[in-house]
């Protein structure tokens, strides 16, 4: 008989939420900009564009995918949406020509995945770089997108508003959070969608309609992307779209990783994302606080997400069904 391996009592999330304990209580106690309450608040809202983002990203790799055209959807449908604004049209109608964008390119995505057998990982790249040349060159004038127009105060209030004294960013992330899981564990399509990423082949056997779930996941992927950017634009008030250029996409990816989505699919939850958000954010903003240089940052975020996929692979023991990773 074959040995097996047993699995570590200690799980990846486990660990990270304890990384994060440690470095908040280290931070708290030796940096007194740290505890401030307008800095907690700050580095709360700093952090729920990246953990929406993350929460998208999840969902891809749930799936036994990835969406490396996240960032660039976040990017480009929000400038849009305020070019649309800026150039007369009502609010409501750009708001809805740039969820509509986002979810043509996630069906892109979905179709050339699900249909043409590309790998996800050079099909989102892909369309990503597609993405942002197209509507860079025949949609915006810019770069760099103000808002002009006359809006109603509620579109500023999406970013830039506060109930209780909690920024609106990150109660909107609790809620995408709160839809994401329910969607997840109830909707019988999001438990197909573990089904699929844990098993493709067994999956399509039992019935599940593998192509049309991908489709799905991804034009999902790409609305979380274009919820994201509008947060973000109603918040400062404009985008710039060479962010879509920018590493932060690895960020993304990094922080869906780090709280224990499994990288072979049909693993983890909303949770795992909450958790490495947080270690993350504390990171970050502990880093900024002591004026870490932006090179040394990204290379401590490389390790981190190495260490991480290194993890991945010691606590979630690859078998015959999961050693493939061919699809992301």
């Amino acid at each position: 008989m074959m040995a097996t391996r047993t699995r570590s009592p200690l799980s990846q999330e486990m660990i990270v939420a304890a990384i994060a304990a440690l470095l908040f209580m280290a931070f708290f106690l030796t940096q007194p900009v740290f505890r401030t309450t307008d800095n907690l608040l700050s580095l709360l809202q700093n952090v729920s564009i990246l953990g929406i983002l993350g929460l998208g990203m999840a969902l891809s790799i749930i799936g036994r995918g990835i969406d490396l055209s996240i960032v660039t959807v976040m990017a480009m449908s929000s400038a849009w949406v305020l070019q649309l604004a800026n150039s007369g049209l009502p609010l409501g109608l750009a708001l809805l020509a740039g969820l509509l964008l986002s979810i043509a390119v996630g069906l892109v995505n979905g179709a050339l995945i699900a249909f043409l057998e590309v790998p996800a990982i050079f099909a989102t790249l892909a369309v990503a770089t597609l993405n942002y040349g197209v509507v860079r060159t025949a949609l915006l004038d810019d770069n760099l997108v103000y808002l002009k127009a006359e809006v109603p105060g509620w579109f500023h209030a999406i970013g830039g508003g506060a109930l209780f004294g909690i920024p609106n960013p990150v109660l909107l992330f609790a809620l995408v959070c709160l839809l994401l899981h329910l969607f997840l564990r109830y909707d019988i399509a999001g438990r197909f969608l573990y089904a699929m990423g844990e098993n493709p082949a067994a999956a399509r056997i039992t019935g599940i309609a593998n192509r049309p779930l991908t489709l799905l996941q991804y034009a999902i992927c790409s609305v979380i992307g274009f919820g994201a950017g509008m947060i973000l634009a109603s918040t400062i008030g404009s985008v710039e779209t060479r962010i879509a250029r920018s590493t932060m996409v690895y960020d993304v990816i990094l922080v869906a990783v780090i709280g224990g989505i499994g990288l072979s699919g049909g693993k983890g939850g909303v949770r795992n994302v909450i958790i490495g958000t947080a270690l993350i954010g504390v990171l970050l903003n502990g880093m900024t606080i002591l004026n870490t240089p932006y090179t040394v940052q990204n290379i401590i975020k490389s390790v981190i997400l190495m260490l991480a996929i290194v993890a991945d692979s010691i606590l979630n023991p690859r078998d015959e069904q999961t050693s493939q990773q061919g699809d992301i």
